[in-house]
C-alpha cells in the first residue's frame, strides 16, 4: 500500500530542458558553422522527404560479432552522451536583426514565466495560411539539434576498450580469451622468492590469477594505437573498479559487497617495433576471482590528466558453460556452436523475453529461433555471444493427456540462474549445470541435459526474479492431467529439484470449479504466496479470470481479486480506481500475465489492458494504454522504470508512480531519431530492422536487433533505446504555441517542469548504507626511466592483488586482532622498516627491478558520497539515511498563506511526494525551507526504520525488501537533464531499501582488552607452559571475564558489544583433536541454571529471563565461575603430561531474543583454552595413595639401604679377595707344571726361570703363613 509522505524529494538537475535557448550566441568558427548548417539542411531535407513519403516501421536483423584489435564484439554508442567543447566561441546579440542562414537563430528568455520564446529571423510568415507548416519545419529544425548526439559538435567522442588476456597472451594485440578457467596459479611464487629486501613474507606462498584485462580507448577518426601513446605520455592511467557479485547461497559464502580498485600497468607490445621507445602499447590490470562471485562488474574511468574519457561499464562473467579439449581449444558443454546466422533466424521473428536472475546469472540465454533447437547464448550482457544448437534428443511425448497437435524444435522458453540454465522444448523441460568451482567448490556441471518432469506436461515456464533464503526458484504450469496445478522448482548449489503446488488439491478444486486452468504465476518471497493468474469457465462457457493467493507454508488458498470482464470506461482519464461502480465497454479484458517488484509491491496484471495495484487487491486501471493492443511480455528494470512490448512489437514505457504510459516506438520521435542516427551514418541502425528482444540493464532500456543494410547483410546489435530523447520529443511537439509578435511570428514552447534546478546535498558517506567493501592496490613500481612493465613485474602485480584478497577471505576469525584492518598482519612487522625499502627504491637497488609500496594496499573506509542517491541502501534496527534537496522553481511560485495572529507563511508551489512501499515498517519525515531570494526550496528528507518489522537474522541473510519513491509533482514525464553521460529524466528517484541486519557487521572476541582486565580483577595471569599467542589460556580457579567487539568490516568501526548475550558450551575436549560437538539435550545440561543433573560446566551471578533457560550476560556482568561438576564432560579431566589438566571449551556466543538493540543475530564460535582444572575426590585420593606408597617404599628401602651398607661392602671386599686369590692360585699351578715338562736353552733363560721360580716360591710361602696366622686365630 502507498502513502504520500511530506513535501520531499531529491536529485541532482542543474540545467533546463533547452538550455541551448537561454542565450543568444553566433558561431565565429566558420568551418564549424558551416559545418552544423549543413548537418540541418540535411535533416530539414530528410525530414520533408519523410513527410512526404509517410512512416514506416523498422525492422532488422543481426550479425555475430565484430571484433576490432581484440576487443569486444559490440560497442554502444549513444547519441548526445558526449561533451560539448566550445572553445573559441563568442556571444554576440543578434539585435534584432533576421540573418539568412543562421544556423542556431536566437533564443531569448519570454519573461520569468514557464515558457521559452524562439525568435525565428529565418522564417518569414507570408500570412496566415501558413503558420502550421512553419511550426513544422522550427519544430524540426529544433528537434534536429535537441535529439542529434552531441558529437555534432564535440571535439572527439572517446570511449574505453576492455578485453581479457590470459597470461602467456598479454602483450600480444587482437586476442581475446574467454573466462573459463577458476583455478588460482602458482607460477608467480617463484618471482617472489627473489624479492629479497622487500615488504613481503617469505613464508606466504603467493597465488595469481589465470586473467589480466587489456585496456585501451579509441576516439572517432583517429588512430587507436597514437591515442593510447598520447595518453601514456600525458599521465593518463586507467583506474579500474572491480565489483564482485555476492553468491546465491549465503550458507555456503560469506555475503559481503566486495569492490578492488585498480590502477592500470603500461605494457609495451611484443611486436616488432622500429622506434625507439614504444609503438603499440597498452595498459593491464589483474582480473581478480573471488570464491562465490561469478558476475563480476568492471567499470574503467580515468586518473583525470590526459584526455578526457567518459566512465564506462563491462560485464566480466565466468562462462560455466565450456570445456577444454585437445589442442588448448574451448567448445561448449551445452550443444554446438553455430557461426552462420541465417537471415530466417530473425527477420519478421517474433521477439521474445529475456527471462534470469536479476544481478545473479553470469550467462544470458534466448530462444524462439523458428524451427531450430538452438539458442544465443551470452556472458556479457550481449555486448557479444554466441549461437548454440543444443545437444538434446527433441523427443515428443505425445498421449491423451499432452495435447499438442504439432512438433517443433523451436525452443520456446529460457531461463537463466547463476550456474543452472532452463529450456522448454514442446510441452518438454530441461535444464544444464555449469562448471563453476567457485560457486560448489568441485565439478558439479552437467555433461548432458537433464530432463525434469518426465510424465508431465508443462505449457509454460515462469521466471523467479529474484533469489531468496539462498536458493533460486523457478515455475512450470501444468496441462493436462494435472492441470490446476504449479510445479515450484528450487535451485541450491546447481541442484534441482521440483515439487507440486498446492500439494493436497489442485487450484480447480480449491475454489470449487470444474475447469481452470492456470496461465501465469508470480512468487513473492517474503510471504512464501503463489500469486496465480487463473483462467476458469463456468457452464455457459462463459471465461473468468481469477487472482489466486497460495501460502507456501501453511498450504492454504484464497481468491485475491477477481478481474473484471470488460475493459472499464476511463471517460478520458489517465486512470480509474476499481471499485466495481464503475461503467464498463464492450472490449473483454483478456489478462495474459503478471509481473510484481518486490520492492515496492507494485503488481502489474497486463492483457489487453494495465492493471496496477500495491497490495493485490486493489486495482488501479491505466487508460493511456490502448484496448486495441494486447502485451506480449512485460519488461521491468525494478528501479521505477517499466518497458511493455505488444504483439505488434510496439514498445510503450510507464514510470512507476505515475500512471502516464508513453509510446515509443513507432512514433515521431523515433522516425526523427533514426533519421539523424542514419544521417550520421550509424552502425546501429538499418533500413530493415527486427527486434529481438528487450531488456534492462544498470537502469537504461536496450534493444537486441537483427539489422538488414542495404547490401543485404545482415547483422544482431545491441543499442540504448532512447527514452529520455523520445519523450523530450513528445512534450516539445504538442506543446508550442505561435503568436504574432510584429512582423515576426514567436515560436513559443510551455515547459511543465516545475523546477528549473535540482540537486542532492547532505549526502552521507555511502559505506554505510551501501555496505560496499573496497581495497585499492595499484602496480609495483618498476625502476625504468620509460615505466612500462614487464611481465614479471605484472606477475608481482597478480600476487600482490590475490594476497591481498586472501586476506580479507580470512580476517572473519573469531579472535579479534588489536588492529581492526585485514591488512594489518601483512605489514605489522614491516612497517618500521619502510624508510630502508623506500632508500632501494630511489637507489635503483630495489631486487627485482620492483618497489613495492605498502601504502597502495589498503582497505578504503572513507569513501565519500557522489551527489547522488545510492544504488541501495540497508537499514538496520532503528537507523535513518537523511539527505536534503534544492529545488529552484519555474518563475514565480511562491505565495503567502495568512496564519493565525496575522502572520503571513510562504508556501511554495513545488511539492514533493515520497511513496514508502512499507508504510508500516518505514518512515519518513520532510522539512522545508523557503529561500525566497533564490526562488528556490530545500527539503530535508529522513527515512527510519520503524524497528518492529524484522526479526533477528545473520548479517546479510533473508532481508526484507522495500523502497522509497522520491518524486515532485508533476515532473514525470516533463523534466529532463543533460550530462555527459547522455539525457536522464529527473524528479523522479526510487531508492532500495533492505531492512534487517546489513552485511559486513560481525561480533568477535576481543582477547586484548579481555586479557587485561582479567588480570587487573584478578591480580595475576597464568598462561600455559606452552604459549599460543593466538589462543592464550586462561586459569580454571580464576573468574573469566569475556568481552567482545562489533566489528563493521565496511566502516573499520570497532566498538565493544554493549548488549546482552547467551553463553553456551557447545563442544569441547582435552585436546584440540578430541572436540566433539554436544546435542541440544546435553548443551541445555551443561549450560542451563536451571539443570539439577550436576553437569554444569560453568555459572554466574546473573540471572534469568522468565522464557530463557540460560543465563543472560552483558559486558557488565560479574564473570563466570568455571565449575566441572561431576556429570560435565571437563570433570575428572586427566593429565597427559606432569602439568595440570586441560581442556578446550567450543562457545557460542548469540544475542539472539536477548538484545533488543539491533536486527543482527550475532553468532560467534570460538574455542576458549582452561588450564588447571581440579582433579575429581576419587582420582584425587587414588593418586594420593599411589605416590604415598611410592614415597613409603622409597623411603624403607633408603633406610636399608643405609643401615646395611657398611656390612655390604664388607662381605663384598671378603667376596673380591677371594676370587682374587682363586684366580692367582690356579695360574701358578699351571705355571708351575707346565715349566718342568720344558728345559732351558740358554743361560739368559735359565737366570730368568729361576727368578720366575724364586718369586713363585716366595708368594706361595706367604698364603701358608697367612694360614697358619688364620688358624691361630
Amino acid at each position: 500500500m502507498s502513502r504520500f509522505g511530506e513535501v520531499k524529494i531529491e536529485e541532482v538537475l542543474t540545467y533546463k530542458v533547452a538550455p541551448a535557448w537561454n542565450k543568444e550566441k553566433v558561431c565565429q568558427e566558420q568551418g564549424r558553422y558551416k559545418e552544423h548548417e549543413q548537418i540541418r539542411e540535411q535533416a530539414l531535407s530528410a525530414l520533408s522527404e519523410k513527410q512526404r513519403q509517410g512512416q514506416g516501421k523498422r525492422r532488422g536483423v543481426e550479425k555475430v560479432q565484430d571484433r576490432e584489435r581484440g576487443g569486444a564484439r559490440y560497442r554502444i554508442r549513444l547519441a548526445g552522451r558526449t561533451r560539448a567543447k566550445r572553445k573559441g566561441r563568442c556571444e554576440e546579440k543578434w539585435a534584432g536583426r533576421a540573418k539568412s542562414g543562421a544556423g542556431r537563430g536566437s533564443a531569448t528568455t519570454a519573461g520569468a514565466g514557464s515558457s521559452h520564446a524562439v525568435f525565428c529571423p529565418t522564417i518569414n510568415p507570408a500570412g496566415p495560411a501558413r503558420p502550421r507548416l512553419q511550426v513544422l519545419w522550427m519544430l524540426w529544425l529544433l528537434l534536429a539539434v535537441l535529439l542529434s548526439p552531441w558529437s555534432l559538435w564535440a571535439v572527439e567522442e572517446c570511449t574505453w576498450q576492455v578485453v581479457l588476456n590470459k597470461f602467456e597472451m598479454v602483450g600480444t594485440n587482437s586476442v581475446s580469451d574467454h573466462f573459463f578457467d577458476q583455478e588460482p596459479l602458482d607460477t608467480v611464487d617463484s618471482l617472489f622468492g627473489l624479492l629479497v629486501d622487500a615488504p613481503i613474507d617469505p613464508d606466504e606462498k603467493y597465488l595469481g590469477f589465470p586473467y589480466y584485462l587489456k585496456i585501451n580507448y579509441s576516439c572517432k577518426g583517429e588512430s587507436s594505437e597514437a591515442l593510447v601513446r598520447k595518453g601514456h605520455l600525458t599521465g593518463l592511467k586507467p583506474v579500474v573498479l572491480v565489483t564482485f557479485q555476492s553468491p546465491v547461497n549465503f550458507n555456503r559464502w560469506k555475503l559481503e559487497q566486495l569492490q578492488i580498485q585498480m590502477e592500470a600497468a603500461p605494457f609495451r607490445s611484443k611486436e616488432q617495433c622500429s622506434a625507439e621507445e614504444v609503438c603499440v602499447m597498452s595498459w593491464y590490470t589483474p582480473m581478480p576471482l573471488k570464491n562465490g562471485s561469478v558476475v563480476m562488474y568492471v567499470d574503467v574511468s580515468s586518473n583525470g590528466l590526459g584526455p578526457f574519457i567518459p566512465n564506462k561499464r563491462f560485464q566480466v562473467n565466468i562462462n560455466g558453460f565450456l570445456k577444454r579439449e585437445q589442442h588448448n581449444k574451448l567448445r561448449f558443454t551445452v550443444g554446438n556452436e553455430l557461426f552462420n546466422l541465417i537471415p530466417r533466424y530473425f527477420v519478421n521473428v517474433s521477439s521474445r523475453p529475456l527471462w534470469y536472475t536479476v544481478d545473479q546469472a553470469p550467462v544470458l540465454i534466448l530462444g524462439g529461433i523458428p524451427e531450430e533447437k538452438s539458442i544465443l547464448l551470452t556472458d556479457t550482457s550481449f555486448k557479444d555471444f554466441f549461437l548454440v544448437e543444443l545437444s538434446i534428443d527433441s523427443c515428443w511425448v505425445g498421449s491423451f493427456y499432452c495435447p499438442q497437435a504439432s512438433f517443433t524444435a523451436t525452443i520456446y522458453d529460457a531461463i537463466a540462474t547463476e550456474s543452472t540454465l532452463f529450456i522448454r522444448q514442446n510441452q518438454l523441460v530441461y535444464y544444464f549445470t555449469g562448471t563453476y568451482i567457485t560457486l560448489h567448490e568441485g565439478n558439479h556441471g552437467s555433461e548432458s541435459w537433464v530432463r525434469v518432469l518426465p510424465n508431465e506436461c508443462i505449457k509454460k515456464l515462469c521466471p523467479v526474479h529474484f533469489h531468496s533464503n539462498g536458493s533460486e526458484y523457478i515455475m512450470a504450469l501444468t496441462v493436462g492431467k494435472h492441470e490446476g496445478y504449479v510445479h515450484f522448482g528450487t535451485i541450491t548449489d546447481g541442484h534441482v529439484s521440483f515439487k507440486m503446488l498446492p500439494r493436497k488439491q489442485s487450484v480447480c478444486e480449491r475454489i470449487q470449479v470444474v475447469v481452470c486452468s492456470v496461465t501465469w504465476a508470480v512468487y513473492i518471497e517474503g510471504g512464501y504466496n503463489l500469486l496465480l493468474l487463473v483462467e476458469t469457465e463456468d457452464n455457459g462457457a462463459r471465461k473468468n479470470f481469477l487472482v489466486v493467493s497460495y501460502n507456501l507454508v501453511t498450504d492454504s488458498l484464497e481468491v485475491v481479486y477477481t478481474i473484471p470482464k470488460f475493459i472499464p470506461d476511463a471517460r478520458g482519464l489517465e486512470f480509474l480506481m476499481i471499485l466495481g461502480t464503475e461503467s464498463y465497454t464492450s472490449f473483454p479484458m483478456v489478462p495474459k500475465g503478471m509481473s510484481y517488484n518486490p520492492f515496492n509491491s507494485l503488481m502489474f496484471i497486463w492483457g489487453n489492458f494495465l492493471l496496477q495495484s500495491y497490495d493485490n487487491e486493489n486495482f488501479i486501471y491505466l487508460a493511456d494504454f490502448p484496448k486495441e493492443l494486447s502485451i506480449k511480455y512485460l519488461v521491468n528494470s525494478f528501479h521505477g522504470d517499466i518497458a511493455v512490448v505488444t504483439e505488434t512489437e510496439e514498445i510503450w514505457y510507464l514510470l512507476e508512480g505515475s500512471y502516464r504510459v508513453y509510446k515509443l516506438f513507432p512514433s515521431e520521435g523515433w522516425e526523427v531519431y533514426v533519421s539523424l542516427q542514419v544521417m550520421h551514418q550509424s552502425s546501429l541502425y538499418a533500413p530493415s530492422e527486427t527486434m529481438v528482444t528487450l531488456f534492462y540493464e544498470d537502469s537504461s532500456l536496450y534493444q537486441l536487433v537483427y539489422l538488414v543494410n542495404n547490401h543485404h547483410q545482415g547483422q544482431l546489435v545491441k543499442r540504448l533505446v532512447p527514452v529520455e530523447q523520445l519523450l523530450m520529443y513528445q512534450q516539445l511537439s504538442s506543446r508550442y504555441l505561435l503568436p504574432r509578435q510584429r512582423s515576426h511570428s514567436k515560436l513559443s514552447f510551455t515547459n511543465f517542469c516545475p523546477f528549473t534546478v535540482m540537486r542532492l546535498r547532505d549526502l552521507p558517506n555511502p559505506q554505510i548504507y551501501t555496505r560496499q567493501e573496497r581495497y585499492r592496490a595499484k602496480p609495483p613500481r618498476v625502476l625504468e626511466p620509460s615505466g612500462f612493465h614487464t611481465k614479471n613485474s605484472l606477475a608481482v602485480y597478480q600476487g600482490l592483488v590475490y594476497y591481498l584478497l586472501w586476506l580479507q577471505s580470512k580476517y572473519d576469525k573469531p579472535y579479534a586482532d588489536p588492529v581492526h584492518d585485514s591488512t594489518w598482519r601483512w605489514w605489522k612487522n614491516k612497517k618500521q622498516d619502510q624508510d630502508y625499502y623506500y632508500y632501494l627504491a630511489s637507489t635503483w637497488q630495489s631486487a627485482g627491478n620492483v618497489h613495492i609500496d605498502m601504502a597502495n594496499y589498503k582497505k578504503i573506509y572513507d569513501l565519500k558520497a557522489e551527489y547522488q542517491l545510492p544504488e541501495r541502501i540497508f537499514l538496520d534496527k532503528g537507523t535513518s539515511y537523511r539527505f536534503s534537496i534544492f529545488l529552484t522553481a519555474r518563475g514565480h511560485s511562491f505565495k503567502s498563506r495568512p496564519e493565525p495572529g496575522n502572520i503571513f507563511q510562504l508556501q511554495s508551489q513545488v511539492d514533493l511526494g515520497v511513496v514508502l512501499s512499507d508504510p508500516d515498517c518505514t518512515e519518513v519525515v520532510v522539512k522545508q525551507k523557503v529561500l525566497i531570494n533564490r526562488n528556490s526550496v530545500l527539503f530535508w528528507i529522513t527515512l527510519s526504520d520503524k524497528s518492529f518489522c524484522f526479526d533477528q537474522g545473520i548479517s546479510g541473510h533473508n532481508l526484507m525488501k522495500t523502497s522509497m519513491l522520491v518524486k515532485v509533482v508533476g515532473s514525470a514525464g516533463h523534466c529532463f537533464q543533460n550530462t555527459d553521460q547522455g539525457t536522464r529524466m529527473q524528479g523522479n528517484l526510487m531508492v532500495p531499501v533492505l531492512i534487517g541486519c546489513p552485511p559486513g557487521k560481525r561480533l568477535a572476541f576481543d582477547i586484548t582488552y579481555t586479557l587485561a582486565y582479567n588480570r587487573l580483577q584478578n591480580k595475576h595471569f597464568f598462561d600455559c607452559i606452552q604459549v599460543d599467542p593466538e589462543m592464550p589460556c586462561f586459569l580454571f580457579r580464576d573468574m573469566f571475564y569475556p568481552f567482545f567487539l562489533i566489528q563493521d568490516l565496511v566502516t573499520g568501526d570497532s566498538g565493544s558489544f554493549q548488549g546482552s548475550y547467551v553463553l553456551k558450551v557447545v563442544g569441547g575436549g582435552p585436546t584440540l583433536d578430541t572436540i566433539k560437538e554436544y546435542s541440544e539435550e546435553e548443551i541445555y545440561r551443561f549450560n542451563s541454571p536451571l539443570d539439577n543433573s550436576d553437569s554444569l560446566i560453568w555459572t554466574t551471578k546473573n540471572t534469568t529471563t522468565k522464557d530463557s533457560a540460560f543465563s543472560i550476560l552483558s559486558h557488565q556482568s560479574l564473570g563466570i565461575e568455571w565449575l566441572c561438576l561431576e556429570n560435565s564432560p571437563c570433570h575428572d579431566a586427566v593429565p597427559h603430561s606432569i602439568y595440570t589438566p586441560e581442556f578446550f571449551f567450543k562457545v557460542l556466543v548469540s544475542n539472539r531474543g536477548v538484545d533488543k538493540s539491533t536486527y543482527c543475530d550475532y553468532q560467534l564460535i570460538f574455542l576458549l583454552h582452561i588450564h588447571g582444572l581440579p582433579l575429581s575426590a576419587k582420582r584425587a585420593f587414588f593418586i594420593l595413595m599411589v605416590s604415598a606408597s611410592v614415597f613409603l617404599g622409597l623411603v624403607i628401602l633408603y633406610i636399608i639401604i643405609c643401615l646395611l651398607l657398611p656390612l655390604m661392602v664388607k662381605i663384598c671386599n671378603i667376596l673380591r679377595w677371594k676370587i682374587n686369590n682363586i684366580i692367582t692360585s690356579e695360574s701358578y699351578y699351571t705355571y708351575s707344571s707346565s715349566s718342568r715338562d720344558f728345559s732351558s736353552t740358554s743361560e739368559t733363560k735359565s737366570s730368568v726361570d729361576s727368578k720366575v721360580s724364586s718369586n713363585a716360591g716366595e708368594n706361595k710361602a706367604e698364603p701358608d703363613e697367612t694360614m697358619k696366622k688364620k688358624s691361630l686365630t
